[in-house]
């Protein structure tokens, strides 16, 4: 059963364990990373797929892409798509039902509550009402 789409800022180690919960919960999930995104424990981060095309985090594949019928293809096949938009612009494209910044940088780079009707942010540096919905 499809719940919705849902565009994760940043696929490190602890975006991945969202990103896991979401997929197997029945959402479709774009994650949005950097050309060089850093992770703690890069084999199990879904981030991993920018540097290799794909990658296999507890069993869900997720495959890099680069445009939007990419994507709508990888969702068709049940895989994970990642892409690399730094500046969110693919979240108008798709228009998701949420937006969850896991960047963690540790301060906003970008996120806000016009995203999506719903606005999550996890890690320190929002404000819960103000910047997103929840922290």
């Amino acid at each position: 059963m499809e719940l919705g789409k849902i565009v994760v800022r940043g696929g490190g180690d602890i975006a991945s364990g969202t990103i896991q919960k979401l997929y197997r919960s029945g959402f479709k999930v774009l994650v949005l990373e950097t050309e060089k995104p850093t992770a703690i424990r890069r084999n199990v981060s879904f981030s991993d797929a920018i540097y290799n095309g794909e990658t296999t985090v507890e069993g869900i594949r997720a495959i890099r892409v680069k445009d939007l019928d990419e994507v709508n293809e990888a969702f068709k096949n049940n895989i994970i798509p990642i892409i690399v938009d730094s500046k969110g612009e693919f979240i108008e494209k798709i228009k998701p039902l949420a937006v969850i910044d896991a960047i963690l940088a540790k301060k906003n780079i970008g996120t806000n509550k016009n995203m999506a009707p719903i606005t999550i942010a996890l890690g320190p540096g929002f404000n819960a009402g103000v910047d997103v919905d929840i922290v």
